[in-house]
C-alpha cells in the first residue's frame, strides 16, 4: 500500500508536521535536486544572528518600527516596580502587532507564584489563555500542570510566554514579535528573581539561547542565559511543549526526564559561601 502523504489521514499529516516543527525543520524540499555533496566542498559565511538583525534592519513601508517600539518597550519596563505594575505597562502597550493581530480580549501575562525559584517559558498565548488572560490554561497548560504537581513543583513556579498576546492562528510568535516582548519578559525576571529557567518549546529556547537547532536538539541540556543588558545570567533548560506531547504521547517520557533533571538541580542544597 502506498505510503506517499495523499493516503496519510488527516490526524497523521498533522502528528508528522507537529513532529518536524519541533525537531526544527523551517523549510520545504525544493522541486529540483541539489547535489548536496557539491555543496557541501564550501562552508557559506555564517548569517548575523537573527535577532540583531531584526533589531537594525530598518522598517519597510508600512510595517511596524521595531526599534522604536523596543526603545518604547524597554522604557515602560524599566519604570515597573512590581509584577502588577509590569502586567499593567504590557497591557497598556501597544508596540507588539499581535495586540491587534492575534488578540480578541486581552494580553496574557503570568500566573503562579511571584516569588518562584523557577520560571517557566513558553511561546505563546492561545485562544484559552486569550480568554482567560493566563498562560498555559487549555490542554497543553492543563498537562503541564499535571507533570508539574508530579515533580512537587505545583507552588514553586511563575508562568509566563515570550509574548504575551495571542499569534494569529496560534502560529509560532516571528523573531520580531519576541524581540519587542524581551523588554518585559527581561523586567519579570529581574523582579522574580527565580533560581533557574525552564524554556517550553522550540520557540522559547531559541529566542531565550539565541540558539538555532531544534527543541529535539537543545531538550535537556543545561545552557546559561543572558540578559539583553549582561547583567542577569541563570542557568536555563529547554524541553519539549506540552501541547507537543499531546500529539506525540511517546515523547512524554523524555519531558518526564528533563523535569526531574531540573527539579533534582532546583533542590540541591547550595555550597556555603
Amino acid at each position: 500500500m502506498s505510503s506517499t502523504p495523499a493516503a496519510l489521514p488527516a490526524a497523521a499529516l498533522e502528528s508528522l508536521l507537529a513532529f518536524w516543527v519541533e525537531a526544527g525543520v523551517d523549510s520545504m524540499l525544493l522541486d529540483v535536486a541539489v547535489d548536496r555533496i557539491e555543496a557541501g566542498k564550501f562552508v557559506p559565511p555564517a548569517p548575523p544572528p537573527r535577532i540583531a538583525a531584526v533589531a537594525q534592519a530598518p522598517a519597510r513601508p508600512g510595517q511596524p518600527d521595531i526599534g522604536g517600539a523596543l526603545v518604547q518597550a524597554q522604557a515602560a519596563a524599566a519604570q515597573a516596580q512590581d509584577i502588577a505594575g509590569l502586567a499593567e505597562a504590557i497591557a497598556a502597550f501597544e508596540g507588539c502587532s499581535l495586540r491587534y493581530e492575534g488578540a480578541a480580549r486581552q494580553a496574557v501575562v503570568w500566573r503562579g507564584q511571584i516569588a518562584a525559584p523557577l520560571m517557566i517559558i513558553g511561546e505563546g498565548p492561545g485562544a484559552e489563555e486569550d480568554a482567560k488572560g493566563q498562560p498555559f490554561v487549555g490542554r497543553a497548560g492543563q498537562l503541564l500542570d499535571r507533570m508539574l504537581a508530579a515533580a512537587g513543583l505545583t507552588d514553586r513556579v511563575f508562568i509566563t510566554n515570550t509574548v504575551f498576546w495571542r499569534p494569529p492562528g496560534n502560529r509560532t510568535p516571528t523573531p520580531a514579535e519576541q524581540l519587542v516582548c524581551q523588554p518585559f519578559l527581561e523586567r519579570a525576571i529581574a523582579l522574580v528573581r527565580p533560581k533557574m529557567l525552564l524554556l517550553v518549546g522550540g520557540a522559547s529556547a531559541k529566542s531565550m539561547l539565541k540558539r538555532e537547532e531544534g527543541i529535539l536538539s537543545l531538550r535537556g541540556r543545561w545552557f546559561e542565559w543572558r540578559s539583553s543588558t549582561g547583567d542577569l545570567e541563570l542557568p536555563a533548560m529547554p524541553t519539549l511543549h506540552p501541547a507537543f506531547l499531546l500529539r506525540q504521547p511517546a515523547a512524554k517520557k523524555r519531558a518526564w526526564f528533563d523535569l526531574l533533571t531540573l527539579t533534582e538541580r532546583l533542590d540541591r542544597p547550595e555550597r556555603p559561601a
